[in-house]
């Protein structure tokens, strides 16, 4: 999410609906059954779903906050404590004091948590703004590692990388300092985190995607479907959907939650606020409430803040709670659609990478004879440094275990990688399966990376059976 001076807020200019729109709402809320759930977590969860809410750590000492955090949501996502600057505001030095107070009240009540976010082109501390290349993207690495390290096990799901795409008819990757260190630093990130981390799962997070024909809705479902088909570790999208005058609900949003679905991935609503008033505002979010329900795998809802006084985009109201912290009808529009929405089973919701990552298709040519297995290499270069793409193809059997050794030229030192347990820095190198990509059936291929300093060219890798 932008700060609110990334993107001008947007009044929208509702309607005002009838009486008879009223009652029928309150009617469907009064006709829910004595035993439905009172609160939107408890009702998320009923459906196998969470209901969260964007959390910001200096507002845990305001009580009317905390009261309405603890009693109505399942989820946090903080706002913006987990984001590149609050964590790592001087290269190299760390701080969590305010992502872990948000991280220890989430956990202590029982609530999941989505970190948000890794790597972002946008909130970058100074230090990070000043640098490029190859140097940048191992600061980069290190950070995505560093801090998913931290909090791992204490944290469900992580957007890992954030708007990476460009808005209009394009469909180009957004022109930053990440996106200038190779076109492959998305994937880099998702790989570095799926290693420091192999049970979180990791999200691709983006705004202006809601609408299935646009063409950055079309690029982002590309990338995804292009990692699918790789193996590139990514287990879920998520829409912000943030909705105004400028950028409506619009009637295909189950169309584009269903097409990202059928990629493979859980598709998350991360960052709903929905600006107006009244019936049209209720109505929009019980929509997407039951949008979400009815595409198995959207498994939560995010909203984007707590009362309309502690939203991004305050002077639109766009939350369920007004500025006193009383519910609003999109509240109780919300909870209603929770309670009577007839919803698709989500698949399990464990996270992250408990079983080995997928595999690539056999191979069109006949596998390497006998029971051993081969190695080949890409690289993407850019001045000062490269990501190295290595695919180990099992043979005629069944690998239990591999090694592939390779020789960098002279000069060029690894910095970081993933998928794979590394001997040596420099000169002739090694690496081995970790536990989860060592049995490779016969014909097929699994991946690992690496990021290092200086040329890659030449690299002959060599594979063995273990």
């Amino acid at each position: 999410m932008s700060r609110p001076k990334a993107r001008p807020v947007k009044r929208i200019a509702f309607a005002v609906a009838g009486a008879g729109a009223i009652a029928a709402c309150v009617s469907m809320v009064l006709a829910t059954s004595a035993t439905a759930a009172t609160t939107l977590g408890a009702s998320a969860a009923e459906k196998g779903r969470y209901f969260g809410a964007a959390v910001a750590a200096n507002k845990l000492s305001d009580t009317a906050y905390t009261t309405i955090l603890n009693r109505e949501f399942n989820s946090v996502t903080p706002e913006n404590e987990m984001k590149i600057d609050a964590t790592e505001p001087n290269q190299n030095q760390f701080n969590y004091t305010n992502a872990d107070r948000i991280v220890s009240h989430a956990r202590s009540r029982g609530m999941q948590v989505r970190g948000h976010t890794l790597a972002w082109h946008s909130q970058q501390p100074g230090w990070m703004q000043n640098m490029s290349g190859s140097a940048l993207r191992s600061a980069m690495l290190n950070h995505v590692t560093q801090v998913t390290t931290h909090f791992r096990g204490q944290v469900v799901a992580w957007d890992v990388v954030n708007e990476a795409f460009a808005d209009g008819s394009s469909g180009a990757r957004r022109d930053s300092n990440l996106q200038r260190t190779g076109n492959d630093w998305i994937e880099a990130a998702f790989r570095a985190a799926r290693a420091a981390d192999p049970n979180a799962k990791l999200c691709y997070n983006d705004y202006n995607t809601d609408d299935w024909t646009h063409a950055k809705t079309q690029a982002v479902y590309n990338m995804v479907r292009d990692f699918k088909s790789r193996g590139v570790p990514i287990d879920c999208v998520g829409l912000q959907s943030h909705f105004n005058s400028g950028s409506p609900y619009p009637s295909n949003y189950r169309t584009t939650l269903s097409n990202f679905a059928a990629l493979g991935v859980d598709v998350q609503i991360t960052e709903l606020d929905i600006e107006g008033s009244g019936t049209t505002q209720a109505n929009t979010y019980r929509n997407v409430v039951n949008d979400c329900l009815a595409v198995a795998r959207c498994n939560g809802i995010t909203v984007w803040g707590i009362r309309d006084t502690d939203s991004w985009r305050a002077s639109g109201t766009p939350l369920l709670f007004d500025g006193s912290g009383n519910k609003k009808p999109a509240y109780e529009a919300v909870l209603s659609a929770l309670n009577t929405g007839n919803p698709t089973t989500p698949p399990p919701t464990t996270p992250g990478n408990t079983t080995p990552p997928p595999t690539t298709p056999p191979p069109t040519t006949p596998p390497p004879g006998g029971a051993g297995c081969s190695a080949t290499v890409s690289v993407n270069q850019w001045t000062g440094g490269f990501v190295a793409t290595v695919r180990v193809t099992a043979g005629s059997s069944t690998l239990t275990g591999w090694t592939v050794s390779l020789t960098l030229p002279g000069g060029a030192t690894i910095t970081n990688a993933w998928n794979a347990n590394r001997s040596g820095n420099s000169g002739a190198v090694s690496f081995t399966n970790v536990s989860y990509n060592g049995s490779v059936a016969a014909g097929q291929s699994t991946e690992f990376g690496f990021q290092a300093n200086g040329t890659g060219s030449g690299l002959t890798p060599t594979c063995t059976a273990r």
